[in-house]
């Protein structure tokens, strides 16, 4: 047969795509990204900037990869989480300093991330970009799988990793079936800034239409994710700038004084997509592709990250077959466990949080209650929302590939 043209092409060069070409820098693996957009030359940040919660595990990715000093010049620490349900008594508070780490999570503006890893893979030896290009067809091989793109290209390797998102092209092209639900509910995003310093402070707050999360960001601003029954997003986004805070402000509180500015408003659909056996011959699903969740609990980015460090640590020990089936079943056996667990968790709050039935509200209240006086449940939760549980590939554990 023909050599593959390269080791391994990776489609979709966002930020889980571009993590795992980054990842793997330092191997002999010969590498491919595809992405349909050409990287921004522009870095200045704006009010606007989308912001991204990193956990705690995966600032210590970052760290370990060396993007962490050019990561961190937009970040904003998570020194504390405050979790509440409007209507009810009962908070739960988790700290960084009763968890012994520096931060709980990190949030970053997602156009400076982009930057930042657009920059990393531009220098790397390893590493073909081929920008502005989008993938047609896909043929399966015993030895390698090839792509044919819009631009007259046909690139072949021995693995495929599909990182090209929700809407992934690849998953259409493999012709997957997929778990979805919708929840009936859509985000609103938008960056707030109130009157009183928000000091580090991440709040989650529970309402009878979904949650309403106030991430800090750089300049006393919040990133907001707002999640509202579908149908009644037109009006809100339609809102003046007045109305839509007056309307936040009376489901959210004043916990952060008086919210005084809001940004640019944005809105998005919200269902749970796991596909169908996400590793087929010589193909992988990550991130987005694979599965994409309700914002509830930001675990959706810290998820594929977690994706991509254990297929980098999969693939970087060099093999003379990166798409090896037992190869791939070494890797689906490692991370299902985790995928599952953290859908079967962020699905479930979205059905105990988002209604009004009053006893279940009551028993809301009493379990933040309760988790606040039993510091083993909250350093559970705490392990939880950092991504350190369970088995850590060694980029999570501080050890370079």
């Amino acid at each position: 047969m023909t050599k593959p043209d390269f080791d391994l092409i990776i489609v979709g060069g966002g930020m889980v795509g571009s993590s795992l070409a980054y990842a793997l820098r330092n191997t002999a693996m010969k590498i491919a990204i595809i992405e349909a957009t050409e990287p921004s030359s522009e870095y200045q940040p704006s009010y606007d900037d989308r912001g991204i919660a990193l956990s705690y595990g995966s600032q210590r990715i970052f760290e370990t990869m060396d993007l962490w000093s050019q990561l961190k010049t937009y970040a904003t620490a998570i020194s504390d989480i405050h979790v509440s349900d409007r209507g009810h008594f009962g908070v739960t508070r988790l700290s960084a300093q009763d968890e012994q780490v520096p931060a709980l999570g990190q949030v970053i503006t997602a156009r400076y991330m982009g930057q930042v890893l657009n920059h990393a893979i531009a220098q790397q030896a390893n590493l073909e970009p081929i920008w502005k290009a989008t993938v047609t067809s896909l043929e399966q091989f015993d030895d390698y799988a090839q792509l044919q793109l819009d631009n007259g290209r046909q690139l072949s390797a021995q693995l495929i990793v599909a990182a090209d998102g929700a809407h992934s092209t690849l998953r259409q092209l493999l012709g997957l079936g997929a778990l979805e639900r919708d929840y009936q509910q859509t985000a609103i995003t938008a960056n707030i800034s109130t009157e009183r310093p928000h000091k580090g402070c991440a709040y989650e707050r529970f309402t009878d239409t979904g949650p309403i999360a106030l991430l800090p960001m750089s300049d006393n601003r919040c990133s907001l994710v707002w999640t509202v029954k579908s149908g009644d997003d037109a009006a809100i986004l339609a809102s003046s700038d007045a109305d839509f805070l007056g309307q936040l402000q009376q489901r959210f509180g004043y916990r952060l004084g008086k919210l005084t500015q809001v940004g640019q408003r944005n809105s998005y659909p919200l269902k749970l997509v796991q596909a169908d056996q996400p590793i087929q011959r010589r193909v992988v699903l990550i991130g987005n592709a694979a599965h994409s969740l309700h914002p509830i609990a930001g675990q959706g980015f810290n998820l594929g990250l977690r994706d991509v460090v254990a297929l980098a640590d999969v693939l970087a020990d060099g093999h003379a077959d990166y798409g090896d089936s037992r190869l791939l079943h070494d890797y689906s056996q490692w991370r299902q466990s985790d995928q599952d667990k953290v859908i079967a968790y962020t699905s479930s709050l979205v059905s105990l949080f988002s209604n009004d039935n009053p006893f279940l509200g009551h028993l809301r209240g009493a379990g933040l209650s309760l988790m606040e006086m039993l510091p083993p449940a909250k350093h559970w939760l705490a392990k939880h929302s950092m991504g350190i549980n369970g088995k850590q590939p060694r980029l999570s554990r501080g050890i370079p590939l």
